[in-house]
């Protein structure tokens, strides 16, 4: 009989985490112990040395400051908890052989490539998120023996995101609902993740015992405006979607053109194809009763 894998997940009440703890706590190959951020706080060094030496098998580090225009002017914060408390966690790993594996994001490009990013294109963020999160992914892998990195994208999951107060997906159909104005970017192209399959991938890669580095979106690329335009219309709503320049609404942080990933080596790895992105919006629309089956 194969041992359960004792595996901790830090974050875990968080948009990300809830769903890696539904996925592993729902399979029998896995002793699942989530540690919210007030069970466990990432940059507290010294609790989580003291706790991950109780000896997980794998440590998944889904703790993260995600609030893309606070990170410009919390500078220090965004890198203590993205990049130093990282550096820690995988340290820890290290030193009871566990397994560290770290999120990281698509603004670790530039956005400048036309097409879909492969994980071994250059990497050149342009927001102080993105260099947070890169300096975490380097530091992660300075400092675990055993590593694994999943960059995802354009999250939405049941849960929202703490950090934002919802979702994008949420924001839209409110906006739909109030009759007010919904005006979306068309001029930015990325590849959205459902957290849902975001935590199956983190599970099957687990499971196949691999390392590295892993793009880990949905199958397929669009614009903010084409996704939008999607849930209001799956979410049967009659209200209009107007596309807009991005220099429309200007923000504080950059946003990279295009940051859209290949998840070719993701799906060569698991043996099979990704949800797409459509198809991930519809399960994610009907599981929160905004659409009928």
């Amino acid at each position: 009989m194969v041992p359960l894998k004792r595996v901790a997940i830090l974050g875990s009440s968080g948009q990300l985490g809830s769903d890696v703890v539904e996925v592993l706590s729902g399979s029998p190959s896995y002793q699942v112990t989530a540690f919210s951020r007030e069970q466990l706080d990432v940059t507290d060094q010294v609790k989580v040395t003291e706790v991950l030496a109780r000896g997980f098998d794998v440590v998944i580090n889904c703790a993260a400051f995600t609030h893309v225009e606070s990170c410009e002017d919390q500078l220090a914060k965004a890198l203590h908890v993205n990049a130093q408390a990282a550096f820690e966690v995988a340290r820890a790993c290290t030193q009871t052989g566990a397994l560290c594996v770290f999120i990281s994001t698509d603004y670790v490009f530039s956005g400048e490539k036309a097409g879909p990013y492969i994980e071994s294109d250059p990497v050149g963020p342009v927001n102080v998120y993105g260099t947070s999160k890169l300096a975490g992914e380097f530091l992660v892998r300075q400092a675990a023996k055993r590593w694994l990195i999943l960059r995802i994208a354009s999250v939405f999951g049941k849960t929202g995101s703490r950090g934002k107060g919802g979702n994008f997906i949420e924001t839209i159909l409110s906006k739909a609902r109030s009759g007010g104005p919904v005006r979306v970017v068309n001029d930015i192209t990325m590849s959205p993740c459902y957290t849902m399959d975001a935590a199956r991938a983190v599970e099957e890669l687990i499971r196949s015992g691999t390392s590295g580095l892993y793009h880990a979106s949905n199958a397929g690329q669009c614009s903010w405006y084409e996704f939008a335009c999607a849930a209001v219309r799956l979410a049967g709503l009659g209200a209009e979607v107007e596309p807009v320049a991005s220099d429309v609404y200007p923000t504080k942080a950059r946003r990279p053109r295009n940051s859209a990933l290949s998840i070719s080596l993701l799906e060569k790895t698991v043996g099979h194809p990704t949800r797409p992105w459509l198809e991930a919006l519809k399960a994610y629309l009907m599981e929160k009763g905004h659409a009928q089956p």
